[in-house]
């Protein structure tokens, strides 16, 4: 444990609003109150199960009830990036077409025991507790029904509960492990659930839900996010690097400040994986999502968003539209330019 950021008096944070404000970006500040406690549309992933707080306002069907408008993506997020970078359909599914995704029992639980390790920063640290932090489980499971009545086919099928009971009981677990790994009672955050927002220059407008930030009394910022899943193998770890990176540049582009480390708290497998990012990490990131937004905004206006077929299709909810499984994917909803002599193939990236 870091105990340069433990015991930092960092105030914790107040009500939240229904709806994140926007982070100014041409000033650089990140308000007090930009706090989201909206409850997230998870997006089912064979990686992880972390809450898709920040896709709900790119592409959250289950969510909404009544279809929108197809429109062009104007923002970009750390899951909607991975979406494009795994499979260009997938995103066009995902943001343009908002095509309806079954909610998850894994995604689902990992939302709820965010929620959880959230609400339990709000009692005195001396309370903050393994029993009490199990004890809000089961209300803060009714409030994410409440808010997502989609969630009740999850259990549909289970007249007597048993495996609701067998549910809740693993997120119980997974809530209980986090304080083998942290000491919640020498933390106060500065932030939780904190959403930022940026516009680079030459585009996009980058934006997230950071699960915690924790200031140190020197200033030193270190980004902390909560998994559900297992630690994946060093193969495999890019990813969830790459959306911590994210999260730092868009800290970068609005305080100046390069977060010192970037922690991933993985509660499946009861490990934590840190790394202390440097500048040209940023950059590079930057230069990363500067190539995917042109080829995103090609294959947009091209209509030309191809399959990239992995072991990831199997968890997939749109094989049915799907050509690499026979599948044929809606009309495409949005005026289509034709192909220049020239022009990049979309779904490629320029080296870094």
């Amino acid at each position: 444990m870091d105990t340069s950021f433990e015991e930092a008096g960092a105030a914790a944070s107040g009500p939240e609003p229904t709806d994140p404000p926007a982070a100014d970006a041409t000033t650089g500040a990140v308000a007090a109150s930009a706090v989201a406690t909206r409850e997230p549309a998870p997006v089912a992933s064979a990686a992880d199960s972390t809450p898709a707080t920040v896709e709900a306002a790119e592409a959250a069907p289950c969510a909404v009830p009544v279809p929108r408008p197809a429109a062009a993506p104007t923002s970009l997020s750390p899951s909607r990036a991975g979406d494009f970078m795994q499979c260009p359909l997938l995103y066009r599914f995902r943001v343009i077409d908002r095509l309806p995704e079954k909610p998850s029992e894994a995604a689902t639980r990992g939302t709820l025991v965010h929620a959880v390790l959230e609400r339990l920063f709000d009692a005195p640290a001396g309370e903050r507790t393994a029993p009490r932090a199990r004890a809000l489980v089961p209300g803060q499971w009714d409030r994410l029904r409440e808010s997502r009545p989609e969630l009740a086919e999850l259990f549909a099928d289970d007249p007597d509960g048993q495996r609701l009971a067998r549910w809740l009981g693993e997120a119980e677990r997974l809530v209980e492990r986090w304080f083998t790994l942290e000491d919640p009672t020498r933390l106060e955050p500065a932030e939780r659930e904190l959403f930022v927002e940026t516009e680079l220059e030459s585009g996009p407008r980058l934006r997230g839900i950071i699960d915690r930030v924790d200031v140190a009394p020197t200033g030193e910022v270190r980004i902390v996010d909560y998994k559900t899943g297992k630690a994946p193998r060093p193969e495999y770890a890019e990813g969830a690097l790459f959306q911590m990176k994210f999260y730092a540049l868009v800290v970068w582009r609005l305080k100046g400040v390069v977060p010192r480390r970037l922690q991933l708290v993985y509660l499946g497998s009861g490990e934590v994986r840190t790394y202390d990012p440097v500048l040209a990490d940023l950059e590079r990131v930057e230069r990363r999502l500067r190539a995917l937004w042109d080829a995103i905004c090609e294959a947009t206006e091209s209509g030309e968003w191809r399959p990239r077929p992995t072991k990831l299709c199997g968890w997939c909810d749109h094989q049915a539209h799907c050509p690499e499984f026979g599948g044929t994917p809606p009309p495409y909803p949005l005026p289509v330019r034709a192909r220049e002599a020239g022009d990049v193939p979309q779904g490629r990236m320029g080296a870094e």
